[in-house]
């Protein structure tokens, strides 16, 4: 009775997942803290058509004047994927916000609300010791590692400042940088003087890196900081295809992936052997399917393509591999699709199971 017990609170959450109409694996999203002078910030919520039937967003509305608004604008099929887009303008609005987006679907007219929220800072206003809490020695910076967000492998390289506070009493000299990546460049001063912010500069080409999905490389700097002269930093990216808006005559002759199950249940598993489902992709498109990338978000998880071309029409596998060896209780990972399907490029199969002690 207890072990039943023990299950059912585990599906729970999977049971409740299954009565929302739209299913977002994010209805929040937080963009931490943003500057006013740094231009919009966008975020893509994500969803599934959980009905029983093709649905269609009738409208999708914002709060204030500052964010606005985009979504799938064709009918989803039952089990077929969307998103609405979220675009928030931080210019003359500094401190803390949360905006609500609501979104109206033709099923009885039921909405759902989504929400951005975030803290809109102003340079004039910033104290560098409290602005730059993260430590490394005598460094100060936002935080422990650089985190470039979103980078597209078929654009420009991009650029990002981040800004560094020299917390100690001494000069600090930057006496030698170690960083084995050709796609990476690194700027920053020789030298930072007591009491002085500065910026490191990081060029990130993507086009270069070549690989899809959630990516990590590491920069080492020799100094003479007293407190720790050896400093090393993660540089991360999550990297994907770039699509621009299409007209509707392209998205017709464009692909489409179609997965015939986002959510796969593994259930009770043994703690040795491992379990294998699969997934179906068809290609309900006009064009060739193109399977970029496919990445598990744990090492537990192994997964492949039974084709990366999917013709028009055509029906592929993608293996998943589950191996419980070391682990127990309730297991929630999750494997991502990359595509050249340009209404969602990047679409994600969510893994549950269990695993007794």
């Amino acid at each position: 009775m207890k072990l039943s017990f023990a299950l059912l609170l585990l599906y729970f959450p999977l049971f409740a997942q299954k009565s929302e109409l739209l299913l977002f694996p994010e209805k929040i999203h937080d963009f931490g803290e943003i500057a006013e002078s740094g231009g919009k910030v966008e975020f893509e919520f994500r969803f599934v058509n959980n009905t029983a039937r093709p649905i269609l967003i009738l409208s999708v509305e914002a709060s204030c004047g500052c964010t606005t608004t985009g979504y799938t604008k064709e009918v989803i099929k039952q089990g077929g994927s969307g998103f609405v887009k979220a675009s928030f303008d931080p210019k003359g609005r500094p401190g803390y916000f949360n905006k609500p987006i609501t979104v109206t679907t033709d099923y009885n007219a039921e909405t759902i609300i989504l929400q951005i929220k975030g803290q809109v800072s102003t340079e004039s206003e910033k104290d560098p010791m409290v602005e730059l809490s993260a430590k490394n020695g005598s460094f100060r910076l936002k935080h422990s590692n650089f985190n470039f967000g979103k980078a597209y492998v078929n654009k420009d390289a991009i650029e990002k400042d981040f800004a560094v506070f020299n917390a100690g009493d001494k000069p600090i000299h930057i006496l030698k940088k170690t960083i084995q990546a050709p796609y990476i460049i690194v700027n920053l001063p020789e030298v930072l003087m007591p009491k002085e912010k500065a910026h490191i500069k990081i060029i990130y080409d993507a086009r270069l890196r070549s690989q899809y999905g959630f990516v990590s490389d590491n920069l080492e700097l020799e100094t003479d900081d007293e407190l720790q002269p050896m400093k090393n930093f993660s540089i991360y990216a999550t990297t994907e295809d770039f699509f621009p808006p299409l007209s509707e005559a392209e998205l017709l002759k464009s692909p489409l992936l179609q997965l015939d199950n986002y959510i796969v249940a593994f259930g009770r598993m043994p703690q040795r052997a491992e379990v294998v489902k699969q997934v179906t992709v068809t290609n309900g498109g006009k064009t060739n399917l193109l399977i970029r990338s496919i990445q598990p978000n744990c090492t537990c998880v192994a997964s492949s393509a039974e084709k990366l071309i999917v013709k028009p029409g055509e029906t592929s596998t993608v293996k998943i591999v589950f191996n419980p060896m070391g682990r127990n209780g309730g297991q929630n990972k999750s494997i991502t699709v990359y595509s050249n399907d340009p209404r969602n490029p990047v679409q994600r199969i969510n893994i549950t199971g269990y695993i007794p002690n």
